[in-house]
């Protein structure tokens, strides 16, 4: 199974940005930890602050791999575009985010990918994401 992981802005600064919102881990100390966890599957890695490149990387990935894990950021509450990419694609997104974006301010507690991806997963730190690749074992 070929998995990709699409981070979105702000997401290269985890470690550093916010540690008592966000936590102290970098994420690429924590993708080391998850591909360790699953030696079985491929699992790539693409972040980019800029939102044509989220876009672009959704397209190419949407047709090459099993599943998307998708943390678009800010991007997530504002983007119709980057929906609009979700939608265009055969490949299952599973939407990710560190926070229970619920449980923050009220402009984060809207998603315009949420109705075009198969779940959202939310709330549980970096464990986000591996409950993620979790659903894609189990669903996709």
């Amino acid at each position: 199974m070929k998995l990709i992981i699409i981070n979105g802005p702000n997401l290269n600064l985890l470690g550093k940005r916010e540690p008592g919102i966000y936590g102290s881990v970098r994420f690429e100390t924590y993708l080391k930890k998850l591909r360790k966890a699953y030696p079985h599957l491929t699992i790539e890695y693409f972040q980019s602050n800029v939102e044509g490149e989220i876009i672009n990387a959704l397209q190419k990935a949407g047709f090459l791999y099993d599943g998307i894990i998708l943390n678009a950021g800010g991007y997530t509450h504002t983007s119709v575009a980057i929906a609009d990419a979700i939608r265009s694609i055969r490949t299952p997104v599973i939407e990710v985010h560190i926070t229970n974006i619920f449980a923050r301010e009220a402009f984060r507690q809207v998603s315009m990918l949420s109705p075009y991806v198969k779940g959202i997963i939310t709330g549980f730190g970096l464990d986000s994401y591996r409950l993620a690749v979790e659903s894609l074992i189990e669903k996709f």
